[in-house]
């Protein structure tokens, strides 16, 4: 059964460095929006912020976030919906 979120729309991927023991999953799950920090640890990248850990989700990828953080060993994954005046937690 999924872990993550299943509403339509604009979703925000979350990651909790505090969960996470970098094993890389997700980054070869989803290498369009995450990358590895020098420890291993995934960094979401966003165009318009740079390395962060949360995200607005492109649509088009939103079945690829869904995979990684629903097979995330770890559930340091999180999906929400995306809220126009909510900004980056940091």
């Amino acid at each position: 059964m999924a872990r993550t979120a299943q509403q339509t729309g604009p979703l925000r991927l979350w990651i909790d460095w505090t969960a996470c023991d970098g094993r890389g999953w997700c980054t070869e799950l989803l290498p369009e929006l995450l990358d590895r920090d020098p420890d291993g640890y995934p960094i979401a990248l966003d165009p318009a912020v740079g390395q962060t850990r949360d995200l607005t989700v492109p649509a088009p990828l939103t079945g690829h976030a869904r995979r990684a953080a629903d097979l995330c060993p770890r559930l340091a994954l999180h999906l929400r919906p995306a809220s126009p005046d909510v900004g980056a937690r940091a």
